[in-house]
């Protein structure tokens, strides 16, 4: 069984959906979790806040485990420093963070305002590289004095991103960031022990409420549930040899995603012509216009 006994891990976005499921099995199997969530319950009356994420905490106390919940914003590095700061006053270290905060401000690009576009690229994408660049400065220093470290970073791409999905440029962008960013820290955290891995999840949450429906019965493939042994992997000092990798998740199902990659082309040997540029174009992608032979009879 895997086994996180005291390892100390950070979810963001922890107290609903895919969060809330990571932050409850990583507890389950022995880490010790930071909960970090910005959202207060909507029954919320009177002066008193009631934080969803000291929910979260509640529910792992009953459970037997251990966590605390850190409320700070987490997109700046000042927040994501309090949020580090929890782990470390708390339970003396940090072996994990699992970004994981997100929204959507869905519309089509025509549509979109400027506040629509850095909403989301904020939540996400500014998150992901604030909480990263906190906590590698600390496992770094830790490096530094002479410290051996096995840490995990776990970032939360998206389909949207990767593949692109209409209505969400700004989602899919800063999805896309968060991808690129994965891969480039797995290569500059290597050295200090470090590995950064991301998942591509496919389950109903919050974001997606409304689109989906729970089965009647049977396995529910679109569980957010499903999506928190992957993670509880990732983080675990097992996973020290996987990183700079993107994962899809669903139901039982993981696969991996590769990235851009160079294909077939033509190269012409000399500088480009455009008036040339139309028919290679077109040969290289199938797609002519009537009239048009596939095999034009000048030479390339």
């Amino acid at each position: 069984m895997l086994d996180l006994e005291d390892r100390v891990v950070i979810v963001t976005g922890g107290a609903g959906g895919i969060g809330r499921e990571e932050s409850l099995l990583l507890a389950r199997l022995g880490a010790r979790v930071v909960v970090n969530d910005i959202g207060t319950r909507n029954d919320d009356l009177g002066d008193e806040v009631r934080w969803r994420a000291a929910d979260v905490v509640d529910e792992i106390t009953a459970e037997g485990g251990t966590a605390a919940p850190a409320t700070e914003d987490p997109s700046n590095i000042e927040g994501a420093r309090a949020v580090v700061g929890v782990a470390l006053e708390r339970f003396g270290r940090l072996d994990a963070i699992v970004n994981n905060a997100g929204i959507l401000r869905d519309g089509m690009v025509f549509n979109l305002d400027m506040d629509d576009w850095q909403n989301v690229l904020r939540v996400h994408l500014d998150h992901t590289f604030a909480m990263t660049n906190v906590a590698a400065n600390h496992w770094r220093e830790r490096v530094k004095a002479g410290d051996q470290v096995a840490a995990r970073i776990v970032n939360t791409t998206s389909a949207a991103g990767l593949l692109g999905n209409v209505g969400q440029a700004n989602y899919g962008a800063a999805k896309a960031g968060i991808a690129a960013f994965t891969v480039i820290v797995s290569q500059e955290l290597a050295r200090y022990g470090v590995t950064c891995n991301a998942i591509s999840p496919v389950a109903r949450t919050a974001m997606t409420a409304g689109l989906t429906t729970p089965p009647g019965d049977g396995f529910d493939h679109l569980d957010p549930a499903n999506v928190a042994p992957l993670v509880a992997y990732l983080v675990s000092a097992q996973a020290g040899w996987l990183t700079g990798q993107v994962l899809r998740v669903a139901g039982g199902a993981v696969n991996r995603y590769t990235g851009w990659t160079i294909h077939d082309g033509f190269d012409t040997g000399k500088r480009l012509e455009p008036d040339e540029l139309d028919l290679r174009l077109r040969r290289l992608y199938g797609v002519y216009p009537a009239g048009m032979t596939a095999s034009p009879s000048r030479r390339d």
